[in-house]
């Protein structure tokens, strides 16, 4: 039996699950609110991330949790999270998307599925690639604007500030330890 045969038959009896840390790839970009998707799959993940070319991602797989860094830029990550879904067999209710989300507050989060924030391109896109919004959004709050006159475009380009990041490492552990449960992952 071939390998691709013998892979089907294990990804048919397993029930993979596919856990996306959205952000943007680069230095540039290394500690802003838009990358805590990056940030909470960095802290989660035990092996060694690889650039899938074809996946236009990084991608570590583990066991049955396939984790993915979209290489796509934000906007467009819906390409990288439907070509992982698609070649691993991945069903939507089995996808988590780790995002920031400007509607929760800094140190807040919610997981829920099929609901998040009120404009998030990122997430609009990914609901386009994979043909609808079943799927698990880990709504990371990065909001701590006292001016809310600042865009929020701009807002998640900017880096955490030194008391924010006490913050938001917390509530990164706190985001890791219910993944972890719902995912039923041993460490």
């Amino acid at each position: 039996m071939g390998k691709a045969i013998i892979r089907v038959l294990l990804v048919s009896i397993i029930a993979m699950r596919l856990v996306v840390g959205l952000g943007n790839p680069g230095e540039k970009y290394l500690m802003t609110r838009h990358n805590v998707g990056y940030m909470v799959v960095d802290k989660m993940v035990g092996g060694e991330f690889k650039r899938e070319e074809k996946m236009k991602a990084m991608v570590c797989r583990e066991d049955e949790v396939i984790w993915i860094k979209p290489e796509t830029y934000m906007n467009r990550s819906g390409e990288s999270v439907q070509r992982v879904a698609s070649f691993y067999k991945v069903e939507s209710e089995d996808i988590y998307v780790i995002h920031d989300d400007l509607d929760i507050r800094l140190g807040e989060y919610k997981i829920q599925k099929g609901r998040g924030p009120k404009d998030h391109n990122g997430l609009n896109n990914i609901t386009l690639m994979l043909g609808g919004d079943e799927y698990w959004r880990v709504r990371v709050g990065v909001d701590n604007r006292e001016d809310r006159r600042i865009i929020g475009e701009e807002y998640v380009l900017n880096r955490f500030m030194k008391d924010e990041i006490v913050i938001i490492e917390e509530v990164i552990g706190k985001v890791t330890n219910e993944l972890v449960e719902r995912l039923e992952i041993t460490r």
